[in-house]
């Protein structure tokens, strides 16, 4: 029979891993739950940290990039300038090294008509003794060059002469440029005398302009101011027409003749037009009153029997309302009495009660560890 060993298996480490993370997880929504500030006012403070972290971190990215900037643009200035003043050192020794070139491998001396030039002065030194020389070996014959002399001269003065004209060309230059300048100084100054003048033309233009509208402006206000006084003229003249006639009109004699139309129909008379009535129309308007005061007298004895009648009434019903509002109030006070017995009633009944569940049912308090089993785990 084998025997049975006891393997012991390595543990899952994911089981573990989950456990933790669970653990994990429970532990943040805890802290995310009781915290208070965040449950009541709703701050995500990771989220706000996060975000002042990354405005923090961009002003701190663009704080060194200007600074790159300016470094970079410093560097380039740098470089510039340097290239600059190497070209220039450049330009300087290759201008050297050609002045060089020509004071040593480009000298007069050593032309091949130096001897010429320099009045023999380049001319190669012999030091082989003129005996041991072939003809081919000299360099001036007698009799060569006769007229050396006489050509230097007229050399020296044809070169005098190109001098000169030279000298006088270029003093024409300068007095051509001179007068091209005065020219172009005249034709500046002529362009602003114009425009001056044309701006004083302008200007004298304008002020006309200005004059004549003032005057165009006063004219009207005259003629405004004329109109005016000819239309208040003119109304007062209607009004004083107006007056005349009527002070001189029949309306003001109050005579009847004038108040009958053409018809001769007394009723039908103009009453606007006078202020006087006839006899007849007198008595009629007296008798009119007359009527109107005993008719006025009648409804005036018929509203205080009306008045006194309604006052009569009035009294009586204020005495059915005292007795009505009497009667209301006895029923109030008899009912406010049999609330309040009731009330009473149930006062003791409610005392009896919270004696019962105070002596009777509540007598098991709980204790601190009751209530602190509670708010233990997020779920």
């Amino acid at each position: 029979m084998e025997k049975m060993y006891k393997v012991k298996f390595p543990l899952d480490q994911s089981i573990e891993t989950a456990l933790e993370r669970r653990q994990a997880a429970e532990a943040a929504r805890k802290a995310r739950i009781f915290n208070t500030r965040l449950r009541v006012m709703g701050l995500d403070l990771d989220a706000l940290t996060k975000q002042t972290q990354e405005k923090k971190h961009r002003q701190e990215m663009e704080r060194e990039r200007d600074k790159a900037f300016d470094t970079l643009r410093l560097q380039h200035d740098e470089v510039l300038l340097q290239r600059d003043r190497q070209e220039r050192k450049v330009r300087e020794a290759l201008h050297a090294g050609l002045t060089q070139f020509w004071n040593i491998q480009q000298r007069v001396e050593d032309s091949s008509d130096a001897d010429l030039k320099c009045g023999l002065k380049g001319a190669v030194t012999i030091t082989v003794p003129e005996a041991e020389l072939g003809p081919s070996s000299m360099q001036i014959f007698q009799g060569e060059d006769v007229g050396e002399a006489q050509r230097k001269r007229e050399q020296m003065k044809q070169t005098e002469r190109d001098l000169l004209t030279q000298r006088v060309q270029q003093e024409r230059r300068c007095l051509e440029d001179k007068h091209k300048e005065m020219l172009a100084e005249e034709e500046l100054l002529q362009q602003d005398l114009s425009w001056r003048q044309q701006h004083n033309a302008e200007e004298e233009s304008r002020k006309a302009a200005r004059v004549a509208l003032d005057r165009y402006n006063r004219a009207l206000a005259t003629e405004r101011a004329e109109r005016l006084k000819e239309a208040h003229r003119r109304e007062e003249g209607e009004n004083l027409a107006e007056k005349w006639h009527t002070l001189t009109s029949a309306m003001m004699t109050e005579g009847w003749d004038a108040a009958v139309n053409q018809l001769q129909d007394a009723k039908a008379s103009m009453r606007d037009s006078w202020k006087g009535m006839s006899p007849e129309q007198i008595s009629a308007i007296y008798r009119a009153r007359e009527e109107q005061c005993i008719e006025r007298q009648r409804c005036r004895d018929m509203e205080k029997n009306r008045d006194a009648a309604w006052n009569s009434w009035l009294q009586k019903a204020s005495g059915e309302a005292q007795q009505e509002e009497r009667r209301w109030s006895e029923l109030r006070r008899a009912k406010q009495i049999q609330e309040e017995q009731f009330n009473l009633q149930l006062a003791k009944e409610q005392q009896a009660h919270q004696r019962y569940l105070d002596k009777e049912l509540y007598t098991n308090k709980a204790t601190p560890e009751y209530f602190c089993q509670f708010n233990t785990t997020s779920r």
